[in-house]
């Protein structure tokens, strides 16, 4: 596996699989993610099955898993399918195609995604790109934002409409008790407020959310810069 693919699958796992909460506001609660949310988030569930299965290494699994992620307009796991085509992991080698899927991921401009972009156009021939742009089209018509967007707002809107309380949303004092997530068996529970919290649930917040956590650096990242020639210190 390429540097890449190794710090992309462990990014994914950690922010996701393991709950990792990210600075500021723009953080997804650990707590919240218990079965029933993310039944309602298709997009972070198949991102996390599919993590899992990449970790226990059945590859193909994956792909189909990070697929049905990428359907929902779920960015990372449209790189994690362009990187397992560019590599061959669990699927042919397709360098042009593996281009296209990063392509999209890049569509909303998270650097992480248009750096990897550009590093695969650079390598691709001639004929791989002209191969890459026409097949290309395909992956956008279902899987660019255009179309995946509203597939997942359908789904937020479904999940915010069964709120117990009111058509409205209010929830009032509501107590949740996670029986699946990071808090099952602890005896702890959520608030309605933070389990249906505005930016988990309405569209608009919510791309805001994923624009705020992809866009920030991931926490422990380090730059590696050029190498510099440091003069011996004088004794």
């Amino acid at each position: 596996m390429n540097v890449f693919l190794r710090c992309a699958a462990a990014a994914l796992g950690a922010m996701l699989v393991l709950g990792q909460a990210f600075a500021g506001d723009a953080e997804i609660d650990p707590a919240v993610l218990t079965e029933g949310f993310l039944a309602a988030h298709p997009d972070l569930r198949w991102r996390a099955e599919g993590v899992r299965s990449y970790d226990r290494k059945e590859y193909a699994v994956a792909l189909t898993e990070f697929k049905r992620a990428a359907h929902y307009a779920d960015k990372a796991s449209q790189a994690m399918i362009a990187e397992m085509y560019w590599s061959g992991t669990g699927v042919e080698m397709d360098r042009p195609l593996a281009y296209a899927w990063m392509d999209i991921a890049a569509e909303r401009q998270y650097h992480d995604f248009l750096v990897r972009r550009e590093g695969m156009w650079a390598d691709l021939s001639e004929e791989e790109r002209r191969d890459a742009i026409t097949r290309g089209q395909a992956v956008l018509a279902d899987y660019g934002d255009d179309m995946a967007k509203p597939r997942l707002e359908k789904v937020l809107r479904h999940g915010q409409r069964n709120v117990t309380g009111s058509r409205v949303g209010y929830v009032g004092n509501l107590t949740i008790i996670p029986n699946t997530g990071p808090l099952a068996g602890t005896g702890m529970t959520l608030t309605g407020e933070q389990y249906y919290a505005a930016k988990y649930w309405q569209p608009e917040q919510y791309w805001r959310l994923q624009d705020a956590i992809w866009k920030a650096p991931l926490e422990g990242r380090v730059r590696v810069g050029e190498v510099e020639t440091v003069d011996a210190p004088e004794n």
